[in-house]
């Protein structure tokens, strides 16, 4: 049987951890996994001053010969026991497309597989990592005019990315397309975001792309969900958009976390 973790960083995240490549892999193997896909985050387009405290949402770019080639020779290396895919947490900001395609063709011909994430959200000119921190989040709402406002920004910026020309090596799979949750126990409001999700994964449907099933919100405190959700999880599956499970893990403890628990809920 296929059991595949699709989103998982590497020592070579600058705010994860050190544990090393075989330390994932291994552990990987040892729950039956068949297939791995690393997707580290990848460097932010030069121009783009990453807004965060310790500017780390990426990797440097001087560290990509060492991250391809230090994948290549543990995929050949583990080949007999599991699949390891090459490839990269790419970030959509908008603005930066030409940038962010000028990338993709620099390091497409080296990716097996890939992910297209939306993190930073644009108001006014400046740029917020909207899932920084629960203040971070709770101050860029009021800015925008409340916490409906950004969800609109947020899932509005995440179909431009399904539609933006990124060239022929964009990313076939959408990132955590309900990120903007992980702080929804903390602002205390109802929202409903239902026809914004689906929208959003029938324009998923309609463009080809793959679901980020991805298990990290159970882990967050102000979540305490998937995201999506198993509902919205279930409707991609019911309008044929391909899920792929991620446990987003950047420690080797959080590899695969939650993964049963999902699969109990929907079969992928």
């Amino acid at each position: 049987m296929r059991k595949r973790d699709g989103h998982i960083h590497t020592p070579f995240c600058p705010h994860g951890s050190g544990d090393s490549l075989d330390k994932y892999i291994t552990k990987a193997i040892d729950e039956g996994f068949t297939e791995i896909t690393f997707t580290e985050h990848a460097p932010l387009p030069i121009s783009f001053i990453d807004p965060t405290p310790e500017k780390d949402c990426g990797m440097k770019h001087e560290l990509l010969t060492a991250y391809f080639g230090q994948l290549q020779e543990l995929k050949e290396r583990y080949k007999k026991h599991i699949i390891i895919n090459i490839g990269l947490e790419i970030d959509y900001i908008v603005g930066f497309e030409h940038s962010t395609r000028n990338f993709l063709n620099e390091v497409g011909p080296m990716l097996d597989d890939a992910i297209l994430s939306v993190h930073f959200l644009q108001h006014t000119g400046n740029y917020t990592c909207i899932d920084f921190s629960e203040d971070v989040y709770l101050q860029f709402s009021e800015q925008i005019g409340g916490i409906e406002a950004m969800y609109d920004l947020y899932y509005e910026t995440v179909k431009q990315s399904i539609i933006a020309d990124l060239g022929p090596y964009k990313p076939k799979r959408i990132g955590h397309p309900t990120l903007i949750h992980k702080f929804q126990l903390a602002h205390n409001q109802s929202i409903n975001d239902r026809a914004q999700i689906e929208s959003v994964l029938q324009l998923m449907q309609t463009h080809g792309y793959e679901l980020d099933f991805n298990s990290a919100g159970l882990s967050k405190t102000y979540c305490q969900e998937p995201y999506p959700n198993y509902e919205y999880a279930a409707f991609a599956k019911q309008i044929g958009v391909p899920i792929v499970f991620g446990s987003d893990a950047h420690t080797a403890k959080d590899l695969h976390q939650h993964y049963n628990a999902l699969q109990q809920k929907l079969t992928f």
